[in-house]
């Protein structure tokens, strides 16, 4: 299930003493296992889900999905149309566009599957409660073929459009499945999860314009409902301290080292969990070479993306970036990416 939203905190609040967080949590677990359905056909086949573009360039689809659970829903705004006045269509619409442009500009790629894709998007889905009603969906997730974004429960989440990293993050999956298509379990799915954090992220900083030690390195800070006891869906730089003791929520489980790695069977054998040792690798890396992330790391990563297997693991990706650093830049850059490296366990 490749949503924003990881099984662990849906599963916390399948726990909650509130029951209407409660129910909404149940509702999502029944809606993933069909997203997951999906998602498994999709990576085996992935071409087979890419829409053209008229024209092979950005084309950008906004549909309204008016709280039901069937994609894509109404057309609402198509790539060079007027905005909208529903702000969840122009974030749909300029976030893809920004993910667009990042992957273009830096990379010479060509959307998603570097030959045009259409970049769709349905907004305002729903799932159907346990009294066979619609609710806003609590989570946005990537099919295989596009987007799909919830507007929040309004305690817990808020609109996921709201959020450029969840965005980009949920496109990077689609990018990830044309390129190396990491299996989705265990260190392989973690990897996959891996590089939409990096990815997502990126996107963000280079909007902004921010350098690696300036930068926030939070996942999905913006579709969260403030509270003290939360502040991301994930910490890049410090794994396991996105959310603690949060009553909704829980506690954010992410190892930031080898030592502590998850190896039991939820959450896909971790992918979601372990995710956060390669990431805090990620970060050690950019803080110690300097400047936008999104240059140096980034072509680094980028590139290690385009050449793992399937099976890839931690390991692979820790000596396939060291490689890349040392011939594709020199010593030091490899040195500050092997030192991150083992500063993980790895």
């Amino acid at each position: 299930m490749q949503c924003i939203v990881p099984p662990y905190i849906v599963e916390h609040m399948a726990r909650s003493e509130d029951p209407r967080v409660r129910e909404r949590a149940m509702v999502s677990l029944a809606h993933a296992a069909a997203v997951r359905a999906v998602r498994a056909f999709a990576q085996k086949l992935p071409a087979m889900m890419a829409a053209p573009s008229p024209a092979g360039r950005k084309y950008r689809l906004v549909y309204d999905a008016r709280k039901k659970d069937r994609l894509p829903g109404k057309l609402v705004r198509s790539e060079g149309e007027a905005k909208s006045s529903d702000p969840a269509v122009n974030e749909a619409y300029d976030h893809s566009g920004t993910t667009f442009d990042f992957f273009q500009v830096l990379f010479g790629r060509n959307s998603l599957d570097d030959a045009g894709m259409a970049l769709i998007s349905s907004v305002h889905v729903g799932e159907v409660d346990g009294g066979g009603k619609f609710q806003p969906m609590s989570n946005a997730f990537w099919d295989g073929g596009q987007m799909a974004y919830g507007d929040g429960d309004g305690e817990v989440f808020q609109r996921f459009t709201r959020s450029l990293d969840v965005v980009a993050h949920e496109l990077t999956h689609g990018v990830q499945s044309f390129t190396s298509n990491l299996a989705y379990y265990g260190q392989s799915g973690a990897l996959n999860e891996h590089f939409a954090d990096v990815f997502g992220v990126l996107v963000r900083q280079w909007r902004e314009g921010v350098s690696a030690e300036k930068a926030s390195w939070l996942v999905g800070a913006d579709v969260l409902v403030p509270a003290a006891t939360r502040r991301g869906i994930r910490d890049m730089e410090h794994p396991g301290t996105a959310f603690t003791d949060d009553p909704a929520l829980g506690s954010d489980p992410q190892p930031d080292h080898m030592n502590h790695v998850y190896a039991g069977p939820g959450d896909s054998g971790g992918v979601h969990i372990n995710s956060g040792i390669p990431n805090r690798a990620f970060v050690l890396v950019a803080q110690a070479i300097g400047g936008p992330a999104w240059e140096t790391p980034g072509r680094i990563w980028y590139d290690a993306m385009l050449q793992l297997s399937r099976t890839s693991d931690f390991d692979d990706l820790a000596t396939l970036t060291a490689q890349i650093a040392g011939d594709r830049f020199d010593t030091a850059t490899k040195k500050a990416v092997r030192g991150a490296w083992r500063k993980v366990g790895l």
